[in-house]
């Protein structure tokens, strides 16, 4: 385990009393609501959730969210995704992965690397992409993947996505090695199956790796074994990150320490409390820390009502 962004390992800061977040290295096998029941067990936390579903099959970046984190989970899918993707030509399954059963198969062997990198171009940038049935997606109020398990298909609308980046990693027949970096919906088992077509062949995903999520990278994630661990310790927040890594993007002040009681008991602060005239439009946020630098509040901006107002206030122990 790696350092954590803001924290020490060993060190509790002060706003973790109201939660924070896991950045979990999921293992393959493990469904993500999986991981959310073990983690709920060992941190004995009243509300807990994840940020962005893996399948079973996947291993890499969890976002795990816990207690007042959860009420921020909307920031951990902000920013960018990346996979590594690892794939095999020949064969199709009805899940576009390895789990599931061998739908067609085809002659791969006039594929080349060539052809292979050729055929990416058309994977990158803008985009629509149809899901695939097993997904959690919803058809008139049910899952897709419900619908699937009973052997029923459905025509599913094309979905924008986008892919950032794109690059052929390693090329062994029949199988390749694919680095991804992605915006929100998109899937790499569709890739995978989608590639294989724009070969003339089949292909189904093997293995995918999530290497970073928004905020969470592969390189400072940790286990659920560290987190039982530090537990056993003494406190699993040891490992955590706090609240707000996913809030980099908000403006930062830094209360007095009156103004702190009023933000505390929900009191709006005035317009002139925080900046300068001019300095910020109707419905801009702010991040709000105590004189110890700890976050104690997000404040939104309601000049119309003559202040900033405490929109989530946090219980800083």
């Amino acid at each position: 385990m790696t350092g954590k962004p803001g924290i020490s390992e060993g060190v509790v800061r002060a706003e973790f009393g109201a939660g924070g977040y896991l950045n979990i290295n999921k293992p393959e096998g493990w469904a993500s609501t999986d991981v959310v029941r073990k983690l709920k067990g060992i941190t004995q936390s009243k509300k807990i959730g994840h940020g962005g579903t893996l399948d079973p099959l996947a291993t890499g970046v969890l976002p795990i969210c816990v207690d007042a984190a959860t009420r921020f989970a909307d920031t951990v899918l902000l920013g960018t995704k990346s996979y590594r993707i690892t794939m095999k030509l020949g064969s199709s399954t009805n899940t576009y992965d390895s789990t599931g059963e061998t739908m067609a198969e085809s002659d791969w062997s006039g594929v080349t690397q060539e052809k292979v990198v050729e055929s990416l171009e058309q994977f990158t940038g803008k985009f629509d992409q149809v899901p695939p049935m097993f997904s959690a997606l919803h058809h008139n109020g049910q899952r897709l993947y419900e619908l699937a398990r009973r052997g029923i298909e459905v025509e599913r609308p094309a979905r924008p996505v986008e892919v950032l980046n794109l690059e052929l990693v390693e090329f062994v027949a029949p199988d390749l090695v694919l680095d991804v970096e992605c915006g929100h919906g998109f899937y790499a088992r569709t890739l995978a199956h989608d590639i294989g077509e724009k070969l003339g062949t089949h292909a189904h995903l093997t293995a995918l790796v999530r290497t970073h999520a928004g905020a969470f990278r592969l390189e400072d994630s940790v286990t659920i074994e560290q987190v039982s661990e530090a537990a056993e310790l003494g406190d699993w927040r040891t490992v955590a990150m706090p609240i707000d890594t996913t809030l980099q993007h908000i403006a930062k002040t830094t209360l007095t320490a009156e103004f702190v009681e009023m933000v505390k008991h929900g009191r709006q602060l005035a317009v002139g409390d925080i900046g300068k005239p001019g300095e910020y439009q109707s419905g801009d946020r702010i991040r709000a820390y105590t004189p110890e630098d700890e976050l104690l509040a997000i404040l939104i901006f309601e000049p119309e009502k003559l202040g900033w107002r405490p929109e989530k206030v946090l219980a800083v122990i």
